[in-house]
């Protein structure tokens, strides 16, 4: 008799929300949530939030982890990486002088084994701003045909704190989030490949 799947547990994905301190992430995390503009302060740690949403359909639920972007917190970032089926990095699109720190910090980020194969949606936060980059000014500057030609990309301009873009970032976490049951069958695959391949090398 073949399993039988459990339909009652909707699908769960975990999303990383990332990016320098003061980009906008906690903001942008609970503009999400609340539709709502909350004063926000550094965030030393983390804070969660979970969403229901669709996606192929199917009832999903995701939980967004927004985590401090301080120096000294960054280095904790990959406690996070191991479980994330996607990752979202904000950037103050009117911080000129901090787009390179913020570059380097997502290309060190990308390194990850625990995070190849993830899509990344660049969130060009603070568009309300005057002087703030245009997405696609923000797109040549993190070099993302270079830094993301392994995996799905996609630049959302934003401002967290007005709510002009923020429904579209949320529509692409929820189209380009990795399921856990899209690894599982990924790896199925790869071992019902290797079966196959397996008699083939005998002489």
């Amino acid at each position: 008799m073949g399993k039988k799947k459990s339909r009652s547990k909707q699908p769960a994905a975990q999303v990383l929300l990332l990016g320098l301190d003061n980009s906008g992430k906690s903001t942008l995390l609970y503009k999400l949530k609340h539709n709502a503009c909350v004063g926000t302060v550094p965030t030393i740690g983390f804070n969660v939030e979970m969403f229901d949403a669709r996606k192929n359909r199917k009832s999903i639920a995701l939980t967004l982890w927004d985590i401090g972007g301080q120096r000294k917190m960054r280095e904790h970032w990959k406690s996070f990486h191991q479980d994330a089926g996607a990752v979202v990095f904000v950037v103050d699109s009117s911080d000129r002088k901090r787009l390179d720190e913020a570059r380097r910090e997502l290309e060190n980020t990308l390194r990850s084994d625990q995070l190849r194969g993830r899509a990344v949606v660049l969130v060009a936060n603070k568009q309300d701003v005057n002087g703030a980059l245009t997405a696609t000014e923000i797109k040549d500057k993190f070099n993302l045909r270079k830094t993301c030609s392994d995996r799905d990309w996609f630049v959302q301009p934003c401002s967290a704190s007005t709510g002009f873009g923020v429904e579209e970032v949320f529509r692409q976490i929820v189209q380009m989030v990795k399921l856990p049951s899209d690894t599982a069958a990924m790896k199925a695959n790869i071992k019902e490949t290797i079966h196959y391949l397996r008699p083939t090398n005998r002489h």
